[in-house]
């Protein structure tokens, strides 16, 4: 498919207007629309964002604040800058005009030479080494990069599959490789960060079906770039989150080898785009609800798509007997809710679940660690938990519900 052509198949996807009111109802929730992603691109409005959902896990007298957050001022200076590189708002464009255009990691590339300092020196400084490869699927080969931290007096390491997000429609392995590149060296497990098929050229289920095919790949040639296939998480943002514990619901279900560990950072859990933080945050920055219904409009063949247990995991899917898993939220985030309510359903079936909600920071904060603070304390904490899972230093994974953690 050419750009003209995914151009031309922008006007015959799903009506987004339709979308951000469709009457669908989906199983144990309100109605439909889904998900969310890996937003690259700004959209309009002011950055604010709810608090974190209550839950279970919290006193009842706790009650959750509807008013608008703004971003914290380090999240602030992306922002404007993404603005000033000319990003414009989801949903304003075709796809391949999106895809060409300035995503959050340009815009942090952007404020580091503002502050005077070098990208590519501080990507060196970080000891990371990548190679490229690929892995079957039955859509053709897909890319893989494999990210190696400089690790003294071990050779054999475990292994981080990373999906990364973009609404299954935009981004890639470049577009996300702080991310990867921040786990591998705080971790120091090798991250193999995935590519899959991308929407509207291959619609739902085709990301999901290459996010199997590549944990199967990587579980039978870890050995083959030094990693150990007896130690192997899964981790994702936003549309990569998703896929992540899917992979893991999948490891369960065909009997696969299991991950020790599930990383989610700001999933697409749910398939209600009226849940209160996508009312709150309807016209968040990077992402609000506008870019999640034209996601949705390139994403879904067909509106029962949303159906699926798949995308609607705070649904009808079954979370039970999973991995310990960390949740890692962005306030300003129409995702907030979803990502708040499947960290409940999972700790309430008993998977060992961690969550963390970090105020003042936008959906696809956690890649920025090199001009946002936040984004290091989560890739902190995020390693901390992987390393656990991993017994590396001695240390082994505890057991136990572990209570809603929320930054203030």
């Amino acid at each position: 498919m050419t750009e003209d052509d995914i151009r031309s198949n922008d006007s015959k996807s799903l009506n987004v207007s339709k979308i951000q009111n469709a009457p669908f109802c989906m199983t144990g929730i309100g109605a439909v629309v889904l998900f969310g992603l890996g937003a690259a691109h700004a959209q309009s409005g002011n950055p604010s964002a709810q608090q974190t959902p209550k839950s279970a896990l919290v006193a009842p007298s706790e009650k959750a604040e509807s008013a608008m957050k703004t971003a914290n001022p380090q999240m602030q200076a992306v922002l404007d800058k993404l603005a000033k590189l000319g990003a414009k708002p989801l949903g304003s464009q075709s796809v391949a005009e999106t895809r060409r255009g300035p995503s959050p990691a340009d815009a942090v590339k952007a404020v580091l030479v503002e502050q005077g300092k070098d990208p590519s020196a501080l990507i060196a400084q970080m000891g990371v080494k990548t190679q490229e490869t690929s892995y079957p699927t039955v859509g053709g080969a897909q890319n893989l990069r494999i990210y190696t931290p400089t690790v003294e007096n071990q050779t054999i390491l475990p292994v981080i599959v990373y999906f990364h997000g973009g609404g299954w429609v935009i981004a890639d392995l470049d577009t996300y490789d702080a991310s990867a590149r921040g786990l591998a060296q705080k971790t120091g497990a090798i991250v193999a960060s995935v590519e899959y098929r991308r929407a509207p050229e291959n619609h739902f289920p085709a990301a999901h079906d290459d996010s199997v095919a590549a944990y199967r790949w990587v579980v039978q040639n870890a050995a083959s770039f030094g990693g150990d296939a007896k130690r192997i998480a899964v981790a994702g943002e936003s549309a990569g989150g998703n896929l992540a514990i899917n992979v893991a619901i999948a490891a369960r279900d065909q009997q696969l080898q299991a991950p020790l560990h599930v990383l989610l950072v700001y999933p697409v859990a749910g398939t209600d785009m009226t849940t209160p933080s996508y009312n709150i945050n309807e016209n968040a920055v990077p992402l609000g609800k506008r870019g999640m219904a034209w996601f949705v409009s390139h994403v879904l063949a067909k509106p029962s798509d949303a159906k699926d247990t798949r995308l609607d995991l705070v649904g009808a899917a079954n979370v039970a007997g999973l991995p310990p898993t960390t949740v890692i939220a962005a306030e300003i985030d129409p995702l907030l809710s979803e990502g708040k309510a499947l960290a409940d359903k999972l700790a309430k079936v008993g998977v060992v679940t961690t969550y963390t909600n970090f105020p003042g920071v936008a959906h696809e904060f956690f890649g920025m660690a090199a001009v946002v603070a936040d984004a290091d304390t989560a890739q902190e904490l995020a390693a901390a938990k992987l390393r656990e899972a991993f017994s590396i230093d001695g240390r082994a994974a505890q057991g136990g519900i572990v209570p809603e953690r929320v930054r203030q």
